[in-house]
């Protein structure tokens, strides 16, 4: 009898739900963790205007720093874009919006989307005026603080070591990073994936993001390292 849990299908058919101006939330951090096969994805069916939200914008030749360097995105939401020269360039030439959010803050609005709260309440960044302009400021017994609010995404692409049928994720070291947030945080999730196995044959202690948050499985095709080092 077929699994009617199983999720899988290939980066081919999860494509059709990505469309030019659509909003796109990932994980990974410099790279590691973003999903590579679902990036060149994107990349050859010529998808643009895009709006990133994510920790960074890797580099020009990895993660989701590709599509940045190929002029893909018009916005960025993330915590910095140093390590990507490009997405500077882009910015400074008025060609990339980049909205940046302290790491802690930033992932704490991802949380925030994931779990169904609004907003929440955070002194990071109230001295500086390239963090709190245009923000709401509220007073609470006394102390001000910027009202942060949260962030959410029509489709949220993972990457993970492994899964089973059902979509229960266990990531690979520090590869795990902004993964299980950003699983939960998506409309749609889809899980780009390592390893896939049968329902059961994964231990509930090692389970990460349980498969309720994910939508579609697709196994890796792996990370091309000729245009990596090219």
């Amino acid at each position: 009898m077929k699994n009617r849990f199983n999720k899988i299908t290939t980066v081919e058919k999860v494509l059709d739900l990505f469309h030019d101006g659509g909003t796109i939330m990932f994980g990974g951090f410099g790279g590691v963790g973003s999903p590579p096969s679902i990036i060149e994805g994107l990349l050859n069916k010529g998808v643009k205007d895009l709006t990133l939200i994510g920790n960074d914008t890797g580099f020009p030749h990895i993660g989701i720093g590709r599509l940045v360097a190929n002029g893909r995105v018009k916005k960025v939401i993330a915590s910095h874009i140093g390590s990507n020269p490009v997405a500077g360039q882009l910015m400074t030439e008025g060609n990339l919006e980049v909205e940046f959010s302290p790491q802690g803050t930033l992932v704490e609005r991802i949380r925030a989307g994931g779990v169904g709260i609004p907003a929440f309440l955070t002194d990071i960044g109230m001295d500086s005026d390239f963090v709190s302009t245009n923000k709401e400021k509220v007073v609470l017994e006394g102390r001000s603080y910027l009202l942060e609010t949260a962030l959410s995404a029509p489709i949220s692409i993972v990457y993970a070591k492994k899964a089973d049928e059902y979509g229960n994720l266990i990531y690979d070291k520090s590869a795990r990073n902004t993964n299980p947030l950003v699983a939960m945080a998506g409309d749609i999730t889809i899980a780009e994936v390592e390893e896939i196995v049968e329902v059961g044959e994964l231990h509930p202690d090692e389970i990460v993001t349980p498969g309720v948050f994910v939508n579609y499985i697709v196994p890796t095709e792996g990370v091309n390292w000729k245009w990596v080092w090219e």
